[in-house]
């Protein structure tokens, strides 16, 4: 593969992650912040932080890559989503669920250092991001899954730091869950 071919596999997959457009991953990482900050009494472990803060944009990533793949038949009927990767037969669906599973098993070694109660709420974690896209086409909601799809690095950040998901872990994960539904309806 020649470089020039490279730069074009690299310049395709940064587009099917969405790196041009942040927005996504501070929408999830503000959330997950604040459980780190409240599970870890003002003074989160700071490679605690960096693990959730570098987790949480890889996982975006690989949740938009599965969002593309689960969308892929439709994107290039949609003005809006026309010049997408799928859309525009610049990816395969090979590549994008192989980047999907680097992503997600990136994010998994970097949670390995962590206890093991953080490794378990990654299980419902990756599960509840990877059907959120399908999700679209019969759940009369799908911003509630959204919702919580966005939510759940809270409780995983309640796990990294005390080793337990308390009440109020979930509550702030139902609250956020709220919030999404509000500005994804919007």
């Amino acid at each position: 593969m020649t470089l020039e071919a490279l730069k074009d596999r690299y310049t395709v997959y940064k587009q099917l992650m969405r790196m041009d457009k942040p927005i996504g991953t501070l929408l999830l990482l503000w959330p997950t912040l604040w459980g780190l900050w409240i599970a870890g009494n003002g003074r989160p472990d700071p490679l605690v932080v960096l693990i959730f803060v570098v987790g949480t944009f890889l996982m975006r990533s690989a949740g938009c890559v599965i969002n593309d793949y689960a969308d892929r038949h439709y994107d290039m009927h949609v003005e809006r989503t026309s010049q997408r990767p799928f859309a525009r037969g610049a990816v395969t669906e090979r590549e994008a669920l192989w980047l999907a599973l680097v992503l997600a098993i990136i994010s998994f070694l970097l949670i390995l250092p962590l206890n093991s109660l953080t490794w378990l709420m990654s299980v419902p974690a990756v599960f509840v991001a990877a059907s959120y896209p399908f999700t679209k086409r019969f759940f009369p909601m799908p911003q509630a899954y959204l919702g919580i799809a966005f939510s759940f690095g809270i409780p995983m950040a309640f796990a990294a730091l005390t080793n337990h998901v308390p009440l109020l872990a979930w509550l702030l994960l139902l609250a956020n869950a709220f919030w999404t539904v509000a500005y994804d309806t919007a």
